[in-house]
């Protein structure tokens, strides 16, 4: 499958948020992506994090030094911080959201310790969603989509319908999509 290739396609989010689950979810539908073996699964994220430079694609991009045009045409994963670093250009977004004590709850087991200031990193992290949000939709050169990591695991078929309606290609992978979604995976679920 081929995607635009004057296009730079991005997964965002928060950390933790689901961005690999939707990497993986585009990987099986013959999306093209762009990752290396930087960062390999591990008991953070069984199934990979199918991401470029070991996550530190914010840096090149603050340091103007980040290709972005050997990956036009490919999905590259850059948390939700690095999109104010984009050049002017021509984006798609996939933005991942999910509840923000399953983020901080998932970042706590991640690191292996309880955050003593959670409220505050909770706060910081709301602020910084907002903030980036409102800046890519404000953005004329980045067409953005929305979409919930928790709405995904409870219903895949309809959410990643969104997604390829959003790329504008045919979904006859989508029922191979969808088995990529793996709620046994879901281990910092709140009701």
């Amino acid at each position: 499958m081929n995607l635009d290739e004057d296009t730079n396609y991005i997964i965002s989010g928060l950390e933790r948020s689901g961005t690999s689950m939707l990497m993986q979810i585009l990987r099986a539908g013959n999306i093209p992506i762009s990752h290396d073996n930087s960062r390999p699964a591990d008991e953070s994220n069984l199934k990979g994090y199918y991401e470029l430079a070991g996550g530190k694609i914010i840096n090149k991009l603050m340091a103007g030094s980040f290709p972005l045009n050997e990956h036009r045409g490919k999905f590259v994963k850059i948390t939700s911080f690095g999109l104010k670093y984009l050049p002017l250009g021509k984006y798609k977004i996939i933005y991942s959201e999910r509840n923000i004590e399953e983020i901080l709850d998932s970042m706590e087991k991640m690191i292996g310790e309880k955050d003593p200031s959670r409220e505050d990193t909770k706060m910081s992290f709301l602020k910084l969603n907002n903030m980036i949000k409102e800046y890519a939709q404000d953005r004329e050169d980045m067409d953005i989509l929305f979409i919930n990591y928790n709405n995904i695991l409870s219903n895949p078929k309809e959410n990643i319908s969104k997604i390829l309606k959003f790329l504008n290609v045919p979904n006859d992978l989508l029922d191979k999509m969808t088995e990529t979604v793996d709620s046994k995976l879901y281990r910092q679920r709140r009701t």
